[in-house]
């Protein structure tokens, strides 16, 4: 099945790009306090604990939304790229910068997170199988080197990566995928509906992670990390993705994709004032680089990006 084989059916009004803008900074608004309120619960909840456990109490909602507005299960085409979704965000990106944050800071991974938009982006052309210049491929590779000099020089000397910036670039690649194949879902089956089917498919696997986290090392937060963790499992894991998914799919996907730069700046903000981490010239400069040579490699892809469908009308 092609990527937009049910999207063009029954579209009352087209929808305006600024539409998907404002839907993908609600989203961007609701994940850039991720790793803050991560780098928080790590301190009385295990990293498997949180990666997993958000993806469980995610799943419940999930399961109950589905149920209540009885929504059609997807195809069988559909549930193996909701796979796919549910191993980059669901699983992957959570988990990864879960054990990341108890190494570093909430500002040091904010500034290597910047590497996401374009590297979502990337995955969009991979996906859709678009051509862009080289210029954009020059200034994502950029892009990705300015990150690791980032990483590596905070870490006292270039080259020497520790296991947290090799756990959040692995992050980044993660989510990428899960967003690019997420966006595409969103058009088809609806953007709430794409992350609902995604956490419950994961579900069963979540949950034993979990029992097997609180069994090995038992949970001993105090209350505001245990809102914290509910911050990440109600927000960052299921409601962000209504909006963020919802502004993908009206796209251009590449032009939503591009919301994501204020996030580093945002998650910078956020770590500064509920962490009091300081904030150097080292980290100030970084996020500055990796930002805009994300920027440059999204704005590149755009010039040559090719006019998207709009997706369907969403049912309650």
């Amino acid at each position: 099945m092609k990527e937009q084989s049910s999207v063009i059916a029954h579209v009352p009004a087209p929808l305006s790009s600024r539409a998907g803008l404002w839907w993908g900074l609600l989203g961007v608004a609701a994940f850039s306090f991720t790793l803050p309120f991560t780098r928080i619960a790590v301190g009385g909840l295990s990293p498997l604990f949180i990666g997993s456990g958000r993806a469980v109490v995610a799943a419940a909602l999930a399961a109950l939304a589905l149920a209540a507005t009885r929504q059609h299960p997807p195809t069988r085409a559909q549930w193996w790229r909701l796979a796919i979704v549910a191993g980059g965000v669901v699983a992957g990106f959570p988990l990864l910068t879960s054990f990341a944050m108890t190494a570093a800071p909430a500002s040091h991974g904010a500034v290597v997170i910047g590497l996401l938009p374009a590297a979502t982006a990337v995955m969009v052309v991979l996906r859709t199988r678009e051509r862009p210049g080289r210029a954009f491929w020059w200034f994502a590779a950029l892009g990705a080197a300015a990150a690791v000099v980032f990483a590596s020089m905070q870490n006292g000397g270039l080259g020497e990566l520790h296991r947290a910036d090799l756990l959040l670039f692995g992050a980044v690649f993660a989510a990428a995928i899960g967003y690019a194949e997420g966006g595409l879902l969103a058009r088809e089956i609806g953007s709430w509906q794409t992350v609902s089917w995604a956490l419950v498919l994961a579900a069963p696997l979540m949950l034993v992670l979990t029992l097997a986290s609180a069994v090995a090392d038992p949970p001993t937060a105090s209350p505001v990390q245990w809102l914290a963790f509910a911050y990440l499992a109600v927000v960052s894991m299921f409601l962000g993705f209504f909006a963020w998914y919802r502004g993908l799919a009206i796209g251009p996907m590449a032009h939503v994709s591009q919301i994501q730069l204020v996030q580093p700046v945002m998650g910078i903000a956020w770590a500064a004032l509920l962490l009091h981490e300081q904030i150097g010239w080292p980290t100030a400069l970084g996020g500055i680089a990796v930002i805009l040579c994300a920027a440059l490699a999204v704005r590149t892809r755009l010039s040559h990006s090719r006019p998207t469908t709009h997706p369907r009308h969403e049912e309650p």
